[in-house]
């Protein structure tokens, strides 16, 4: 058995918890939060008081003999914790995202290269059934080359959103705003179809939270991915400004079709001359967001599989690196903007 430690009990928290419960390897055995109320009562909920409740992740780790860590918690704290685990060798799957500034990114690469523990990274939506069918429908040579993509995030979050988390809406603790917590995922899956950009420009703005938030609630991007005759590119538009959360839209334009994706649902043509064809998702009990996938149970449970079998895991640091470093020019160029 993996005796495992849930760090950060707040709603991410608990996602994470009722997956690990239900996996034959991982033993949930304690829980941490600086308010220690939430910790006893993540024990109790999710293993009949079973977990040790602990205050803070040191008092966790010096106390508990745990083989792997999952870190919850607000998003300043992801690298250092990180750290902390992996130098005593213990696996970390962590939530999004892998860091806030390039010098922590820098430190977590180097933290887990020297450490016996591996590292995972909670971009879930790459399990989606959605994203394997459109990842299956570009390896099809009917549509032909990707020409150009476009992405739309549209949520809504309010002031207490913010105003009530004690980190959310500050640019020292969330690290941005509407790129890096909402829509990072989005960014991810066009990367992951597209590559590399080899430049990128972008603008933000602070739309409806003047006064309550310092990041921002709107940014959209352009990214180039290749020059030249033929040019590959991608608009990208992210917002928590909208009246809803609607679904998040994807579309890629090929020589030959198009495949879009919105929702649970993944439509798509091959050739001119073909009528579009629509496909939908299972339906599934798996825990998530409606209007964004459940991805968050497959991605959990390939982690633990990976590390009793040895494999690779797919979401580990290094596949992260082009998501994280696109993310990181786009904010540059949009504060270049700003000023």
């Amino acid at each position: 058995m993996i005796r495992v430690g849930v760090i950060g009990c707040g709603n991410i928290g608990g996602v994470h918890a009722g997956i690990l419960k239900e996996i034959k390897q991982a033993e949930l055995c304690a829980m941490a939060d600086i308010r220690i109320e939430r910790a006893r009562e993540y024990s109790a909920r999710f293993t009949e008081e079973k977990a040790a409740a602990y205050e803070s992740m040191e008092e966790m780790l010096e106390a508990e003999e745990l083989h792997a860590v999952h870190i919850c918690t607000p998003h300043n704290c992801h690298v250092p914790m990180a750290v902390k685990a992996l130098k005593r060798g213990i696996h970390v799957f962590m939530e999004k995202p892998p860091a806030i500034s390039r010098e922590q990114f820098r430190e977590l690469l180097m933290a887990s290269k020297e450490s016996r523990g591996r590292l995972g990274i909670c971009f879930q939506n790459r399990y989606n059934e959605t994203t394997k069918k459109v990842t299956e429908l570009l390896a099809e040579e009917g549509l032909g080359r990707i020409k150009g993509a476009r992405a739309f995030v549209t949520w809504h979050r309010d002031a207490s959103y913010y105003t009530e988390s004690g980190w959310r809406g500050k640019l020292e603790t969330e690290g941005g705003g509407a790129l890096i917590n909402q829509s990072i995922h989005a960014l991810d899956l066009l990367l992951n179809w597209l590559g590399k950009p080899v430049w990128t420009e972008a603008s933000m703005s602070n739309h409806h939270l003047k006064g309550i938030v310092d990041i921002e609630d709107t940014l959209e991007a352009y990214m180039a991915f290749t020059e030249g005759p033929e040019p590959v590119s991608a608009s990208f538009y992210a917002t928590t400004a909208y009246g809803a959360d609607a679904p998040v839209f994807l579309e890629l334009v090929c020589e030959n079709g198009f495949v879009r994706l919105e929702g649970t649902s993944v439509w798509y043509q091959n050739g001119e001359d073909e009528e579009t064809v629509m496909w939908q998702a299972p339906k599934t009990s798996m825990p998530g967001k409606a209007y964004w996938g459940n991805g968050h149970e497959a991605c959990i449970r390939d982690f633990y599989d990976c590390l009793e079998s040895g494999k690779a895991y797919a979401n580990d640091l290094a596949s992260t690196e082009n998501t994280f470093y696109t993310m990181m020019d786009i904010y540059d160029s949009a504060r270049k903007e700003e000023r």
